[in-house]
């Protein structure tokens, strides 16, 4: 009984979503130089051709990673399929750690990247974390979010203090703040 309930709140989960592309497009050349734009707007020391590489890197790893995810929904069913192991991956923080790897592969000289996690102090919404994207030396409060699982595949990007649907605090602190909570947990950090 248990499981039909469960898959009849599926369906309706799912029917409440508007259709969408599956995957989502590959990004247009339009999009990626409006994200480069915003990453070179940062600070006058940011490369152009880091902040277009930077752009066109996070562009097209969030649409790679759509495919190999299999995404066919919207993140909340996409977490409920990887929860219930019909896919292999595709929580936020798979995104942000393979968004994260990619661009560091990189190896920017002007840019730095940074992890956030929102809601870990919220038990009302679920906690999600992020790659944001600054120049070097500047914070995470003045990087731009490159957020892939927020839009499923379709890479979320706005200025970390513009973003009105989370409060980004660094992942650092939030593993700090839960271990302060509760000693017994292990937190495993694998990059800043």
């Amino acid at each position: 009984m248990a499981r039909v309930a469960a898959l009849l709140s599926l369906l309706v989960l799912a029917a409440c979503g508007a259709p969408r592309p599956v995957p989502p497009p590959p990004a247009s050349p339009e999009e990626v130089a409006q994200l480069a734009r915003a990453i070179g707007n940062l600070d006058p020391s940011v490369a152009e051709d880091e902040a277009e590489r930077a752009a066109r890197t996070a562009l097209d790893e969030a649409h790679q990673l759509a495919q190999e995810y299999g995404v066919t929904d919207g993140p909340l069913i996409h977490n409920m399929k990887v929860n219930s192991g019909l896919r292999p991956r595709g929580l936020c923080y798979h995104w942000a750690d393979d968004i994260e790897a990619r661009l560091r592969r990189e190896g920017f000289e002007t840019l730095e990247l940074h992890r956030a996690i929102a809601n870990a102090d919220n038990p009302f919404r679920i906690e999600h974390s992020t790659v944001i994207v600054s120049a070097r030396g500047q914070s995470m409060e003045d990087g731009i979010v490159l957020d892939g699982w927020r839009d499923g595949g379709d890479l979320f990007w706005a200025q970390t203090r513009a973003d009105a649907d989370y409060d980004w605090v660094p992942r650092q602190e939030v593993f700090a703040m839960k271990l302060a909570r509760d000693p017994g947990i292990a937190v495993v950090s694998t990059a800043e």
